[in-house]
């Protein structure tokens, strides 16, 4: 092939640049990792007919097809367009594939649809943050889980949201049996105790998981008709300085989530390093250089918490720190 393939150009449209020369893969979202049946064979037919008919799935639950030519990249992205409109990303060119690649696919826990234990439905979330942020240069990683088990490990992204509930306990459908007790002590946080023939939930210690309805036999204890979420800040993998991230809000509403989310893209775009490598820097660097003060005033912009709802004041992320030098 020619010297002619802008790699800057191919990167943006979600094509990833291969060791091999002129040779690449070509990335495909799907938000919440939930899909119709009918992409898989798409895929396959991209796959066979322009890639070495490999397909990677891969880490944040989206396909990487293999062995693309980037001088094809036209032809693909023509291929691409239905499975783009069936997962309904947006765009700002209809045929010309992804717009941008910098804010990754938005990740999910198979939720609600299928577990028992998950607290919401996570790929419905996922849908409506992509819808949100979607197209979007700039770095960043958004994952949602169904409950404090964390099979989606968001703890590990910028964004961590965790399906809460809050227990509703009717002592009238109550048999004393315990179940939801021995159910909490095993599994979770040990918040429950008996008294006077009553299930007492110790607030504090409760993470409000459920496992406690999962195990009650008699619906004494349900899921609260509100969704609650815990939010969780800055976590991250790499290089400088891997970390969990840590409890922002707890008991939390999807609104004012999304809000944070979106006044963190304003935030970023403020103080976003002018000599970041590619356009690119981690949030948590951004945060650890301006200031958690700073960060918390641009994030609550416009923020009305509910009553229920606690806000963590001061995150502080323990471990090895580094300036904007890396030294």
């Amino acid at each position: 092939m020619g010297l002619d393939i802008n790699t800057k150009k191919a990167k943006k449209n979600a094509f990833r640049i291969s060791k091999e020369r002129g040779m690449g893969a070509s990335r495909i979202r799907v938000p919440g990792g939930y899909l119709n049946a009918e992409i898989l064979g798409m895929v396959q037919e991209i796959a066979q007919t322009y890639g070495n008919g490999i397909v990677h799935l891969t880490t944040r639950q989206g396909f990487e097809i293999e062995g693309i030519r980037l001088e094809d990249m036209d032809e693909i992205n023509q291929k691409l367009q239905p499975i783009i409109e069936m997962l309904e990303i947006n765009q700002t060119d209809p045929g010309s594939g992804y717009p941008a690649s910098g804010t990754r696919n938005i990740s999910a826990c198979i939720g609600n649809n299928v577990c028992p234990f998950a607290n919401y439905n996570t790929a419905r979330l996922a849908k409506r943050i992509e819808k949100e942020v979607f197209p979007n240069d700039l770095h960043f990683k958004i994952a949602c889980t169904g409950c404090a088990n964390d099979c989606a490990k968001v703890r590990l992204h910028d964004f961590g949201i965790m399906g809460m509930t809050m227990p509703q306990y009717d002592p009238s459908r109550c048999v004393s049996c315990q179940a939801c007790i021995k159910g909490c002590k095993s599994l979770s946080v040990d918040a429950l105790r008996m008294e006077n023939d009553k299930i007492i939930r110790d607030t504090e210690k409760c993470v409000g998981c459920g496992v406690c309805i999962t195990k009650c036999p008699t619906r004494a204890l349900t899921r609260s008709k509100k969704k609650y979420y815990k939010l969780t800040l800055m976590g991250r993998t790499g290089k400088r300085n891997p970390r969990l991230g840590k409890d922002f809000l707890v008991w939390a509403d999807e609104e004012n989530i999304i809000r944070i989310i979106l006044n963190t893209y304003r935030f970023v775009k403020e103080y976003i390093s002018p000599n970041a490598p590619g356009g690119k820097e981690h949030i948590g660097y951004i945060i650890d250089r301006v200031g958690f003060e700073e960060y918390k005033k641009w994030a609550l912009d416009g923020v009305e918490l509910m009553p229920e709802t606690i806000l963590n004041e001061c995150l502080y992320w323990d471990g090895i720190h580094f300036d904007n030098k890396g030294k």
